[in-house]
């Protein structure tokens, strides 16, 4: 498949928001579109069509709001550069900004969602490879297609015919500029910088006097505030996780029993990551008649969406962001002040399969790159991993794991179920988090004590015996919706499982041959029962804490060792799904695969 793609910032009329400090609480207005004709964009749409048709790389820079993301691939679509084959492709940095982005164009272009316009994401495809001329995808998916199709690497200078058009509100165009002209033998036509002047709406921009000691509580009050000056709107608030947001509903709904009957009524909505995709469209539904709809969100709605009626924005400057420690393997959530790139891009919610050509990624040609150690320890973690060879080489077993969108030790236990004939099991593990909020009580129905992976799959198969039900996942405090994703990427990983001749076959019960083949996937996962109930790492020698969900959380694993499957920090070092292992398999099923052969 032939790709034309870019990478648009921002949609939905809105502007720009100056620096906001920690603790401040912003409220930006602006009215709702009404019309795609009024959108700036559209007076540039001549010389956006030129420079695409005269230059391999368009820098679009435009204020948020001004129609990049949803027009753009219209304007192409519209002037035949989705012909012969050919796809617009418009990477989207998370896939709610793709399914929303992607269901409002399909009404644009007049279309049914996953026909002329579509998206894919992660384990959901909604496009067709026959008929979808406008696929948005999020940057992951776009790597997926890098691999399936290498001409797209380093593709300027393989492809002079292919297109890139790199859009945002807060990059630095001249630093793209030099990225892509560098070493070009025709810099003048390689690259040009676009500037898409004009905003949709006046916006008006109020800052708290000075911080607050509670962000979340002077958020509320400000959202109550604006409902009670009535008028028409709907409010979008961020905060930085998801225990904020919570505590922010909690707060707003504790009010709205004191609502006069003749104010609007008020309906709260949160948005983040964990939510399931229904769960998120929600944000973006229409607001009845009478009533203000309010949605608190992460970051996640803060680049590339749009949600019609937002009139009012509460920002309180802060963002919850995963930084990854290289040296310790730890991962850990922390709460910083937003950027001001971010806070313009939150201002502008309102209203609106082959090797690489690439040998040795020390050298790669970064746009920016990241730290050395990084890459170091990435690389080491392959190579121990028999995915990469001393060479800079992907071994065969690699270049199969490269093509599942799977992390690389998830990946490489579906493919060592051969071994262990665990295939049919193996492939449960894959839902993001755990695969079930349980109660205490309920959970117990399904404990296995070898660990959590089991107690999991036993949940799972139960869910799958008695129909898939949403009843009964409300019985016994099991999550439907991660219990129906779980069947959902079950069924795509096993197409995975018949293109490399995997066997899908049963171990029939036999839970030591399934955790002897976790452990050829998580044996850098591995940690030790200390006499004081913590866990020692065997990489590392970090003290660990078990999460409180696991199985074995009050107990010691009778062997004393075992392997879980991710490790995070808060309070505490803390590892999450553990499975009870002998030591003499991470030898044996483990760290053979880093010995040379």
């Amino acid at each position: 498949m032939t790709l034309s793609f870019w990478k648009p910032g921002t949609l939905g009329p809105g502007s720009t928001l100056d620096r906001v400090e920690e603790g401040d609480a912003s409220v930006i207005s602006a009215p709702p579109t009404d019309s795609r004709e009024r959108l700036p964009i559209f007076k540039h749409r001549q010389k956006l069509l030129y420079c695409v048709e005269n230059y391999g790389v368009s820098i679009v820079v435009g204020q948020t709001g001004c129609g990049k993301t949803t027009q753009l691939p219209q304007f192409l679509l519209e002037a035949g550069w989705a012909g012969n084959g050919r796809v617009i492709a418009c990477t989207q940095p998370r896939r709610v900004a793709a399914t929303s982005v992607a269901a409002r164009v399909a009404q644009e272009v007049g279309t049914s969602l996953g026909e002329e316009v579509g998206y894919t994401i992660r384990f959901e495809d909604v496009s067709s490879k026959e008929r979808t001329r406008i696929l948005y995808l999020t940057d992951g998916m776009l790597f997926r297609e890098l691999l399936v199709d290498p001409l797209l690497t380093r593709i300027r200078r393989k492809r002079p015919e292919l297109r890139i058009i790199v859009s945002s509100a807060t990059m630095d165009a001249n630093y793209f500029l030099d990225y892509f002209t560098s070493g070009s033998s025709s810099p003048s036509t390689e690259a040009v910088i676009i500037s898409l002047e004009g905003r949709m709406y006046p916006v008006q921009i109020a800052y708290t006097e000075e911080p607050v000691p509670n962000f979340v509580e002077k958020a509320a009050q400000v959202v109550w505030n604006i409902h009670m000056q009535g008028g028409q709107g709907d409010i979008l608030m961020f905060l930085p996780g998801r225990e904020d947001i919570e505590m922010c509903l909690e707060q707003l709904a504790e009010r709205l029993p004191s609502l006069p009957k003749s104010a609007l009524q008020m309906d709260i909505v949160p948005l983040y990551a964990g939510l399931s995709t229904d769960e998120q469209l929600r944000a973006f539904s229409a607001t009845e008649k009478g009533r203000r709809k309010v949605v608190v969100s992460t970051n996640i709605a803060e680049a590339s969406v749009t949600i019609e009626g937002i009139r009012y924005v509460i920002d309180c400057g802060l963002v919850k962001i995963r930084v990854y420690n290289p040296s310790s393997g730890v991962s850990s959530l922390v709460v910083v002040p937003a950027s001001k790139a971010s806070a313009s891009q939150r201002a502008g919610r309102a209203g609106r399969t082959s090797n690489g050509g690439i040998d040795d990624l020390m050298k790669f040609e970064w746009i920016s790159a990241p730290p050395a150690e990084t890459i170091l320890k990435a690389y080491d973690t392959l190579c121990l991993s028999g995915l990469v060879t001393d060479a800079n080489v992907l071994t065969p077993v690699g270049s199969k794991v490269a093509e599942c969108p799977l992390e690389h030790n998830i990946a490489k236990m579906l493919f060592a179920s051969k071994e262990f004939n665990c295939g049919e099991e193996d492939v449960f593990i894959i839902p993001d988090g755990a695969a079930g909020a349980l109660a205490e009580l309920e959970r117990r129905k399904f404990t296995a004590e070898e660990g959590d992976h089991l107690t999991l799959l036993n949940a799972y198969n139960a869910f799958v015996r008695y129909g898939q039900s949403l009843s009964w996942c409300k019985s016994h405090a099991l999550s439907f919706r991660a219990m129906s994703r779980a069947v959902s990427i079950r069924s795509q990983l096993k197409k995975y499982m018949h293109r490399f001749q995997l066997p899908i076959k049963s171990c029939e019960g036999d839970a030591k041959r399934l955790r002897q083949c976790l452990v050829s996937g998580y044996w850098r996962h591995s940690a030790k029962w200390m006499p004081d109930g913590t866990y020692l790492s065997v990489h590392g020698n970090k003290k660990l804490n078990v999460h409180p969900t696991s199985v074995l959380f009050t107990r010691k694993p009778r062997g004393s060792w075992v392997i879980y499957h991710d490790i995070e920090e808060t309070k505490q070092l803390q590892i999450r799904v553990l499975t009870e292992i002998e030591p003499e398999w991470l030898l044996d099923y483990g760290y053979k695969y880093a010995l040379p052969h």
